[in-house]
């Protein structure tokens, strides 16, 4: 089976903080990485309409993918107005039947935006779907052999970190990448996102004794839900 690394995140730049690294570091050993963007984020830029937003963003997502090593994928979600849960959650689980990635990352459900938890629901949800062979999609069922949440600084409440991946090697790499981004850079907001993402994984290091880490959280309950 080939090895593939899905990250889905909720807006177009959640699924490159949260997995943004780890993308570069194993696509570099041959893996196949895709970030699924639920929406674009086109509503998040108050000196832009939506439309012209989102098709900056639809070429920035593409190039931040590129600079990872990976591949971008748009749901097609419009910012705001998503459908329920349980439709973007059939939709996963498509897509997981048709990319049959063997690790996929997503948000922690401790979170304190709607759209992130939503997504984190989708998505557990999606995989539970696609393992289940009574769910017709005209592809076969397929069960994700690992599942992964993110450490992502709007989604701290109740994560823990468990799992710690070394990022020395594709630091800077991943912060050239999201340099792509508007939004990461400061043009939109006043969020410091690179400070604080060079921050977190000083902290995450010094953890484990290593210089510079990720971390990542396991949620054994949510694993043995799907494994029920």
């Amino acid at each position: 089976m080939e090895k593939h690394i899905m990250v889905f995140g909720a807006h177009a730049l959640d699924a490159e903080l949260m997995g943004g690294p780890v993308l570069a570091k194993f696509c570099k050993r041959g893996y196949q990485g895709t970030i699924v963007h639920l929406t674009r984020g086109e509503r998040g830029n108050p000196k832009k309409p939506p439309e012209v937003y989102g098709k900056q963003i639809e070429e920035e997502m593409v190039r931040v993918a590129q600079g990872l090593g990976a591949q971008a994928v748009w749901m097609g979600y419009p910012a705001g107005s998503l459908p329920p849960l349980e439709q973007i959650a059939l939709d996963i689980c498509k897509l997981i039947r048709e990319k049959k990635p063997t690790v996929v990352i997503t948000h922690w459900r401790g979170s304190l935006h709607p759209r992130h938890v939503l997504t984190h629901d989708a998505v557990v949800e999606g995989i539970r779907l696609a393992a289940d062979g009574k769910i017709e999609t005209g592809s076969k069922a397929y069960k994700v052999p690992h599942l992964y949440f993110g450490e992502n600084c709007e989604d701290l409440n109740g994560f823990i970190p468990q799992v710690y991946i070394d990022i020395e090697d594709t630091f800077e790499e991943w912060f050239a990448a999201l340099r792509n981004y508007e939004l990461f850079r400061g043009g939109i907001l006043s969020v410091p996102y690179e400070d604080y993402y060079r921050t977190m994984a000083k902290i995450r290091g010094i953890e484990v004794g290593l210089k510079l880490c990720r971390a990542f959280m396991v949620a054994p309950h949510v694993q043995d839900s799907l494994d029920e």
